[in-house]
């Protein structure tokens, strides 16, 4: 074999291991019934795709070859397990028969979706759904989603093991639930999807402001989930990350560097996007069942409708965070709130505000608001201040471009401070 067709089938499984793994994964998980069963299934099944696959060629369709694979791998584990010695495994005889190509009796034919509403569970807790979730389907690394619940990794991995192990146990059943009990279960699901898009639209480390990947698997499983049940607060989360996707391409510089919204080339804007979303926001609107998804995609729907940062309707935007504020008192909301009172009515009403939440010890860990705080004492004319602010926010930033942001800033006010 010569190297040329290795390197060829190395980028191969590379590649569909980054589209397909967790579409894969969510198979095996139904199929064998048990996450970590099904995860050895997934590494055995793509290291024999890096075997066969340059002997045998490439198959027609990977993702069907991978579960298949996966499967028979972990009916091969069991029967060689101390537990499954007997050839007569009632569990080993049911994999076997499994038939890969069932569907969903609902007709959404989606794993993913399927393992979603079966890691929010009501017998888990909330903050086990939710990290379940997006460690097992969407593949974030336990640190990721530690960042995503501020919460220590440690603590976090333990938390999912115990997830796991009561899914096991209770044999909770890898199913979309019924229309009667769907409502009750979309809360913790649709905030699994915004944490997801979160960490896509603004990563919580790394060399990269965005990933793609994620925020896009978001938009997707938002997708589905709409046309799963088209409940207003699921049309209002898929409307607010289509308006914020529809940013991407302008918010970083071609080498990576951050640009501001007020900064932003809104030429850049995916039209596109951005008429689907304000189309879901007035549909969720009519409903008048709406809540705070539907609230946030109707502040981006106002920013993606401005020509410019100067012609934005700071008024309604900041009406809209008092709305917001009351639905779902925040911190992190009243921030913003006072990033827009700074907008409308002058830096100086904007610092008092997130001065008051500071003191009152919230978000004293959060960088993005000493950044906020630097930055209108920039505005002012507070340069030490804002020297000071920007330094607690670099101390807190865990992010590359996000930092580099930051150092430049401090670098453009060191030059401007008095001597």
């Amino acid at each position: 074999m010569s190297e040329e067709i290795a390197a060829h089938v190395r980028d191969t499984v590379e590649a569909v291991y980054r589209s397909e793994s967790r579409r894969v994964l969510a198979t095996l998980i139904r199929l064998l019934g048990d996450f970590d069963l099904a995860e050895e299934a997934l590494h055995d099944a793509f290291a024999t795709a890096l075997e066969q696959w340059a002997e045998r060629g490439i198959p027609v369709n990977p993702r069907t070859w991978l579960v298949s694979t996966g499967r028979f791998k972990a009916i091969d584990r069991l029967r060689k397990s101390a537990r499954f010695e007997s050839a007569d495994s009632p569990i080993v005889d049911r994999l076997e028969a499994t038939v890969t190509t069932e569907t969903d009796e609902d007709g959404v034919e989606d794993d993913r979706l399927r393992l979603i509403f079966t890691c929010c569970h009501p017998a888990l807790s909330s903050d086990a759904q939710i990290g379940l979730t997006l460690r097992e389907v969407c593949g974030l690394t336990t640190e990721e989603v530690a960042h995503a619940f501020l919460t220590p990794p440690p603590t976090l991995a333990q938390r999912i093991v115990r997830a796991k192990a009561k899914i096991r146990d209770a044999r909770i059943p890898y199913e979309i639930p019924s229309r009667p009990d769907l409502p009750a279960r979309l809360d913790s699901v649709l905030h699994v999807i915004y944490l997801v898009f979160n960490e896509g639209y603004l990563a919580s480390s790394g060399t990269s402001l965005t990933r793609a990947d994620l925020s896009g698997e978001a938009i997707r499983l938002g997708k589905l989930l709409v046309e799963l049940l088209p409940e207003p607060e699921a049309m209002g989360l898929l409307a607010l990350m289509l308006l914020h996707e529809a940013r991407r391409s302008s918010r970083t510089t071609p080498s990576g560097e951050m640009i501001l919204l007020e900064e932003q080339d809104r030429l850049q804007w995916d039209r596109e996007k951005i008429e689907e979303g304000v189309a879901l926001v007035e549909r969720a609107l009519a409903s008048r069942r709406f809540g705070p998804y539907t609230l946030q995609a109707s502040i981006a729907a106002v920013h993606a409708e401005a020509s410019s940062s100067s012609a934005t309707d700071w008024p309604q935007i900041v009406g809209l965070y008092d709305v917001l504020l009351r639905a779902d008192p925040s911190p992190v909301i009243e921030l913003n709130r006072a990033a827009a009172i700074a907008m409308r009515d002058g830096p100086e009403a904007g610092l008092a505000l997130i001065d008051a939440i500071l003191v009152r010890g919230d978000l004293t860990d959060y960088h993005l608001a000493h950044a906020a705080r630097g930055d209108l004492c920039r505005r002012i004319g507070r340069v030490e201040d804002a020297i000071d602010a920007y330094k607690r926010a670099l101390e807190l930033a865990s992010q590359e471009p996000e930092r580099r942001f930051i150092e430049k800033r401090l670098e453009q006010l060191r030059l401007a401070a008095p001597r």
